[in-house]
């Protein structure tokens, strides 16, 4: 559990929710006219302070507003949001993409990071123990301003070549959790990619093991993500059988 007062959670909450949105800083005022938190401006700037000396918030360059370090993003994701439920239209929509394949690895897999790439609006990944790599949606990140730089999309892209970069990651995930892993920043293990996020979830079937996700910025709509993701792993471990 955190340490966080009550209100301290509301304004952080809101602060992330807002960042998702924009992509931009957020600050008092933003916070005080759209949102209605019951409490003053001048509040609402003190709290904001104090939740950036205890780590959560950044204040870059000399905006007065605020975006979140991953410390917020994490504690975001495993505490404070509340997940979007994944709407029987969406499910069938994805299971219908998958279904027809699931005699063949490949083209399930092909047609499941599709899939994900189109429910989620960002780039997805998809990688097996036999060394395949599969990914969608590429287009997607240059929407986003993040990826405006660049440098930050080269190195992204780069990685896209390297299958032992993303197997050693998923290598890492704790074998026992079956729920979506994030990861954020200094977790995919280069600074030229502290500006990037994921979400992935292990799956395993009779004769492969996997992993598959979305690699976007640190700012991913993870209420929305993390069910798609779910259920897309769930969906391959259901289909497997076949395979």
């Amino acid at each position: 559990m955190n340490n966080l007062t009550r209100r301290q959670t509301q304004i952080l909450k809101t602060i992330i929710d807002e960042y998702i949105e924009t992509a931009e800083p957020v600050g008092s005022d933003t916070l005080d006219k759209k949102y209605n938190l019951g409490i003053s401006p001048a509040t609402i700037r003190n709290e904001m302070v104090s939740l950036t000396k205890a780590g959560y918030l950044n204040q870059p360059h000399t905006s007065a507003g605020r975006t979140p370090t991953p410390l917020a993003l994490k504690l975001y994701v495993s505490e404070i949001m509340k997940p979007n439920d994944l709407s029987v239209a969406d499910e069938v929509k994805v299971k219908q993409k998958i279904w027809d394949y699931r005699s063949q690895m490949d083209k399930s897999l092909r047609e499941a990071t599709k899939a994900l790439a189109e429910h989620t609006k960002t780039m997805s990944l998809a990688a097996t123990d036999e060394g395949n790599l599969f990914t969608s949606g590429l287009g997607y990140i240059l929407d986003m301003p993040e990826f405006y730089d660049i440098d930050i999309t080269k190195h992204l892209l780069d990685t896209l070549d390297e299958y032992d970069f993303w197997w050693q990651i998923f290598g890492r995930f704790d074998k026992e959790n079956i729920l979506p892993e994030v990861l954020l920043g200094a977790d995919l293990g280069r600074t030229n990619l502290n500006e990037c996020g994921g979400v992935f979830v292990r799956f395993s079937t009779p004769t492969h093991k996997g992993a598959i996700g979305v690699v976007g910025p640190t700012r991913l709509n993870y209420p929305r993500i993390i069910p798609i993701v779910r259920y897309i792993g769930d969906l391959i471990n259901e289909v497997s059988s076949g395979w």
